[in-house]
């Protein structure tokens, strides 16, 4: 009876010391990266310190769940990238589930997956101002809410109005996006400042991009 009893008062103790420790606060910021570019890498960084985010995780599909496919490089480079692009910041990581996972995948799947691993961890999952709007048409929306909580980086000309409780965000506008780097990078333009110079050399490396249509 008394192994019984100090086995029950541990299991309190532990279950009490289990929720005195606070959890980890932890940012996902997903999308295809083809390529990472300084608007991801800002609008990370800024996320991150207004929120006071411990982590901030890069998160590249593997295909992504549109009906309408776009067209992608393979995964391995668009990862290889974000690890260059990340490596001198200690609040940014990279998150591979969805690679790990293959096929299309959508949010509400991978983050029952991460919820479920990390119950130590409240998720921040990071998008657009543009994508606040697309929120009722994502899968399992209401489910999904229950598991994260939305961070939409506002933009001018975006209203922020919705249904679902956003965590509004404002960053210093940049108009960069990876079709225009890609584009440019096929026409034979400058992309430099566009994004870190160790991408753009990987880039330049593997003759990502040259034969863009």
């Amino acid at each position: 009876m008394q192994g019984q009893t100090f086995g029950k008062v541990q299991t309190v103790l532990e279950t009490q010391t289990q929720e005195l420790v606070p959890k980890k606060q932890v940012g996902i910021l997903g999308g295809n990266f083809n390529p990472v570019h300084y608007a991801h890498l800002v609008m990370g960084e800024q996320v991150g310190q207004a929120l006071g985010l411990d982590k901030v995780y890069f998160m590249p599909e593997y295909l992504p769940p549109h009906v309408d496919e776009k067209k992608t490089i393979p995964a391995e480079h668009r990862l290889a990238m974000l690890k260059l692009a990340i490596a001198d910041n200690p609040r940014f990581a990279v998150e591979t589930i969805e690679l790990e996972r293959k096929g299309k995948s959508y949010t509400v799947d991978t983050m029952r997956e991460l919820t479920a691993k990390n119950p130590d961890t409240n998720y921040y999952f990071i998008i657009g101002g543009d994508m606040v709007n697309y929120l009722p048409k994502w899968h399992q929306i209401d489910e999904l809410m229950d598991m994260v909580t939305f961070v939409g980086v506002r933009r001018p000309e975006v209203p922020i109005d919705s249904p679902y409780p956003i965590i509004w965000i404002d960053i210093p506008l940049m108009d960069v996006s990876s079709t225009t780097i890609r584009k440019k990078v096929q026409q034979g333009c400058s992309v430099r400042y566009l994004l870190p110079d160790n991408v753009l050399h990987y880039i330049q490396e593997k003759g990502l991009y040259l034969d863009e249509e």
